[in-house]
């Protein structure tokens, strides 16, 4: 059985400068992500030993034909997506269509630009349902997007991402869609297998927000797992 990886979890912020002295005083390390060219934002990110991270996303401008600020514009700082990391996106967005997944467009062209000039480049696949993660696949060096090294160490001992916790409207129609999306043997239990890591459904048919993440577990030195709780998450 072949899983897909989580590959980064995505908070929209109304003030970048804010969140990320929020995550240096829990004890993360964090690192200028930069900007994304033709788009009103940029970001910066928590990177983990397990290769997922935290994105934490602000606009300069707003940008209403963007679902992730039309998010942060009606319901404040807070989780807004979370991707996968596919071995080949056309493949997986090829099967997910066979497998009866309507919806789901890719490859999607895009990029950053780093404080140190160099151009990152992927591309992602995008499903309609909010309740479904997107895939983002690496076009340069998955080392220019996710940096190694000591910017992983974390003071805290935080090593990873376990598991997300996603709101859907509907937990039994949502897992149909995984099944479609990822196939029947990531879905187990009412529960969807990543490699290294678990998405977990719950209702919550009053959430104001759209569908989507609401919560993050983060592993810790000797195995522990604790939710993400910082102010922007909340």
């Amino acid at each position: 059985m072949t899983l897909l990886r989580l590959d980064h979890v995505v908070i929209a912020v109304r003030d970048l400068e804010r969140a990320v002295g929020d995550c240096e005083s829990a004890g993360y390390t964090v690192m200028e992500g930069g900007r994304h060219p033709g788009r009103n934002t940029r970001n910066a990110l928590v990177v983990f030993e397990d290769g997922a991270y935290l994105e934490l996303i602000t606009y300069s401008a707003p940008s209403p034909d963007e679902r992730w600020w039309r998010q942060l514009d009606a319901h404040g700082d807070g989780l807004v997506d979370f991707a996968l990391l596919p071995h080949d996106l056309p493949a997986v967005v090829a099967e997910a269509k066979a497998r009866g997944l309507a919806g789901i467009n890719g490859p999607l062209p895009g990029g950053r630009l780093r404080p140190d000039g160099q151009r990152v480049q992927w591309q992602t696949a995008r499903q309609s349902r909010h309740d479904l993660p997107f895939l983002c696949a690496d076009l340069t060096p998955r080392a220019l997007r996710v940096p190694e090294g000591e910017v992983r160490h974390h003071a805290n001992g935080a090593t990873g991402i376990a598991e997300v916790t996603v709101a859907v409207a509907d937990v039994d129609a949502s897992l149909a869609r995984y099944r479609a999306f990822l196939g029947d043997e990531a879905v187990q239990d009412g529960t969807v297998l990543l490699e290294g890591a678990r998405i977990v459904l719950v209702r919550d048919a009053a959430r104001q927000r759209d569908e989507g993440p609401c919560g993050v577990h983060v592993t810790f030195a000797g195995n522990a797992q604790r939710p993400l709780d910082l102010p922007f998450t909340r």
